[in-house]
């Protein structure tokens, strides 16, 4: 039921300026859920603190918009397990290698609630997303430069 709100809640946006979604914990069920079907004019969509998102890698969500993931060291959502058996489970853990999306930084975030407060490196960077200033985004710790590009799945190697 989320996902079909949210869908027609994007519908019913005025205008023709793009969207991005932030979708946080749970939330970021129903943004992977309703991503199969969003109108293009999703760019961007930035999950933290997730469960999973009904997907096993990024291409199973079908549409155009870019995803981006990030959780902080001590979120506890990371002991939830990661599977998708039958109707339970929400799928691969967004920020993994395997998912394959765009990681960004969450310094100075902490536990599970604290993605949004003023000065962490998550809400500086879902701020970046929103206004389009992908090569301001700040990525992880130990990831280097380049986050705005997907996360190389495992066995990738660059030539």
């Amino acid at each position: 039921a989320g996902a079909v709100t949210l869908r027609a809640l994007v519908r019913a946006l005025p205008g023709s300026s793009s969207v991005a979604l932030f979708c946080h914990s749970y939330g970021s069920v129903v943004c992977g859920v309703a991503a199969r079907s969003l109108p293009s004019r999703v760019t961007d969509i930035a999950v933290a603190g997730s469960p999973g998102m009904r997907a096993e890698r990024v291409a199973d969500l079908g549409g155009r918009a870019r995803i981006w993931a990030t959780r902080d060291a001590d979120d506890w959502i990371e002991d939830v397990p990661n599977l998708e058996f039958g109707a339970l489970g929400h799928g691969v853990d967004p920020v993994s290698p395997a998912f394959g999306a765009r990681l960004l930084s969450a310094a100075g975030a902490t536990g599970h609630t604290g993605y949004f407060v003023p000065g962490t490196a998550s809400l500086a960077n879902f701020a970046r997303v929103g206004v389009g200033d992908l090569a301001a985004v700040s990525c992880p710790p130990g990831r280097g430069t380049g986050c705005g590009q997907p996360a190389p799945s495992p066995g990738h190697r660059t030539l």
